[in-house]
């Protein structure tokens, strides 16, 4: 399996049942496997969050973690999470997945949701990782992907509870939910 033809759909029970195509997939509300990824600060209680590119085919312009996007077939979920870092941070990284959010990727649990907006919609089994680097990259320092992100900002853990409740509007749907998940390890 490559390319786009190797998103992992899902049952409830995270029970792979097939692949599909990306935009198949997300036009026919199709049960899905997919990541977050969340980078915090511990040294100044902040989370970087991203704001999604305006040409994005769901969620355009909304806030976001810091990265999200779909395990491939056949590919380890850590191998996955690090290349997408990459893609979209451009932070090259060869973590594994452990309990420790300093050492890795912290495994914060699971949760489904389901969204549209027109005729594309996200149905996804979201597995969020968190992650707590020695050093906080500077977002003006990153080489991340403009068709992905339109902008990059660490934000107070204060800053961040007191924006998601007065405008939630502001944020993708999966954002609350995995933030919760995320909170629960902090």
């Amino acid at each position: 399996m490559s390319g786009e033809r190797d998103i992992i759909l899902v049952n409830e029970r995270d029970e792979i049942v097939g692949y599909g195509e990306k935009m198949d997939v997300h036009r026919k509300g199709l049960l899905h496997r997919a990541f977050s990824i969340f980078l915090y600060d511990r040294a100044t209680d902040r989370m970087l969050l991203q704001q999604r590119a305006a040409g994005k085919y769901h969620s355009g312009g909304l806030w976001a973690n810091a990265c999200c996007s779909h395990p491939r077939a056949g590919m380890d979920m850590a191998d996955c999470l690090n290349r997408r870092l990459g893609e979209e941070l451009g932070l090259g990284t060869a973590l594994p997945i452990t309990a420790d959010a300093g050492a890795g990727f912290c495994p914060c649990g699971s949760f489904l949701y389901e969204m549209r907006q027109g005729d594309i919609g996200e149905h996804e089994l979201d597995h969020v990782f968190l992650h707590c680097p020695a050093q906080a990259p500077e977002p003006d320092k990153l080489a991340f992907d403009r068709s992905e992100i339109a902008r990059l900002r660490w934000v107070s853990m204060d800053e961040l509870r007191a924006w998601t409740d007065q405008r939630p509007e502001d944020f993708a749907a999966w954002f609350p939910p995995a933030l919760a998940l995320v909170q629960e390890h902090l």
